[in-house]
């Protein structure tokens, strides 16, 4: 008899301090919850160039924020936004960031991609108008590695893009307290909400390190809750037999949660 989604345990493999909130409304499902930070999110070790970036916002046409991290490292550094500065974003997650620090719709021109399951570089540049770009500045603030297609197809439509990293991601050390969790997890279902390609990559060499026969097997059969397309595909890559893909924003992905398996 096949069980219903409520009978699982629900893994968020966020960074702590983004997974809280959702743990807390997964709770509110009647949910055992299981925060597993596959990833953790620390500030520059050098941050020079990026306080000089947000020296003087108003020398831009736009600010791209690559993610909700990007978004809180920046404001972490402003007290006002300037109006006449357009925003660029990726998806729901940093529309609620945005939205933590007072800026949305009323008081600033943000562009967002309209497709909740493609929200990346490459929907965000069909919204843009390159024509009123060419010849203007635009900032790219992103984490330390990111893709490079934005800015570089922003820069062959004549824009002047300055890139820059406003914080770190790290990944785990795989010590004995996270090797026993992980260990655990492997001997029963749950639902695993994974919002990173990067995060599900550092899962598996994990669980490589931990069986790399029958922990691999446990781990591709395990049910995997995603917010987007690329992430999906980085799961078939790597063996996962089970995917719902939601789209961006957390509603979809407790949404998700309340289906039958």
């Amino acid at each position: 008899m096949r069980m219903s989604n409520i009978a699982n345990s629900v893994v968020i493999t966020r960074p702590l301090a983004q997974a809280k909130l959702l743990a807390e409304r997964v709770a509110a499902l009647s949910r055992d919850v299981v925060v597993l930070p596959l990833l953790e999110i620390y500030p520059l070790a050098d941050q020079t160039s990026f306080h000089d970036a947000l020296r003087d916002l108003s020398a831009y046409e736009m600010v791209v924020f690559v993610s909700a991290n990007a978004i809180d490292a920046c404001f972490a550094q402003l007290s006002t936004w300037p109006i006449q500065v357009a925003i660029a974003i990726m998806g729901e997650g940093s529309r609620v960031a945005l939205a933590a620090h007072g800026i949305n719709e009323s008081n600033a021109t943000i562009f967002i991609p309209s497709d909740p399951e493609r929200t990346d570089s490459e929907t965000l540049l069909e919204i843009l108008d390159l024509n009123i770009l060419c010849g203007k500045r635009v900032l790219i603030i992103r984490g330390e590695t990111g893709r490079e297609f934005l800015a570089d197809a922003l820069q062959s439509a004549g824009v002047q893009v300055i890139q820059v990293a406003g914080y770190r991601r790290v990944a785990p050390v795989l010590d004995h307290i996270l090797y026993a969790k992980l260990h655990g997890l492997l001997d029963r279902r749950s639902d695993w909400i994974v919002t990173s390609s990067e995060a599900l990559g550092i899962l598996m060499s994990m669980v490589t390190q931990i069986d790399n026969v029958h922990g691999v097997a446990k781990m591709q059969q395990q049910h995997v809750i995603v917010p987007h397309a690329r992430i999906a595909e980085t799961a078939k890559m790597l063996g996962f037999q089970k995917i719902t893909l939601t789209g961006s924003g957390d509603e979809r992905l407790l949404a998700a949660l309340q289906l039958p398996s």
